[in-house]
């Protein structure tokens, strides 16, 4: 497959995955079929690593459970390839080849142009509609470690977490299970 390696690559050289491993990303935790989670997960394509924060799409979706899981989650991709359609039709910049700019650059520009869409929306929106009350979320907690070697040892366990090929399966299994029996009586 062309430009596989070259995924790969982007992919290892990540901030987000970097950033998961240092211990410096958002938390996220949930709750799926009585197991708690606590690192946040990625829809793609059979292009990447069966890594336990990438959920990829079931190429061969034999039985009714796994044919659900992969129209829904197909559905949400779809989604999400929307909203970046949606930037790149408003700001032209974010349709332009991003080859020369720094990661830092194409952050703030995605930031800066997600932050410009959201404000014309909310501009255009109907100011007679109800407002609902937002929701405080509590501060993250941060614990220092002065030892070095205890730091690392951390680090490379997570790293280790990230890439744990059978959390990405028990990972997808139980959110094929999840989405079966939330929405499969709902949608029959």
């Amino acid at each position: 497959m062309p430009g596989t390696n070259n995924d790969i690559n982007v992919l290892e050289s990540s901030g987000l995955f970097s950033k998961l491993a240092q211990g410096i990303a958002p938390t996220a935790y949930y709750k799926i079929g009585g197991k708690e989670y606590d690192m946040g997960y990625y829809l793609a394509d059979g292009i990447y690593p069966k890594w336990s924060t990438i959920v990829q799409s079931i190429h061969d979706p034999r039985g009714p459970k796994k044919k659900f899981f992969a129209m829904k989650q197909e559905s949400c991709r779809k989604d999400v390839e929307r909203a970046f359609g949606v930037l790149q039709s408003r700001f032209a910049i974010v349709a332009s080849p991003a080859r020369g700019w720094k990661k830092c650059h194409l952050h703030d520009i995605m930031t800066s142009c997600i932050i410009m869409h959201n404000m014309i929306i909310e501009d255009e929106r109907d100011l007679s509609a109800p407002i609902q009350d937002a929701r405080e979320t509590p501060a993250p907690e941060v614990e220092m470690i002065v030892d070095d070697n205890m730091k690392f040892q951390e680090f490379l366990n997570r790293y280790k977490k990230i890439k744990d090929k059978d959390a990405h399966y028990e990972l997808r299994n139980a959110l094929i299970e999840h989405l079966w029996d939330e929405y499969s009586s709902s949608n029959a």
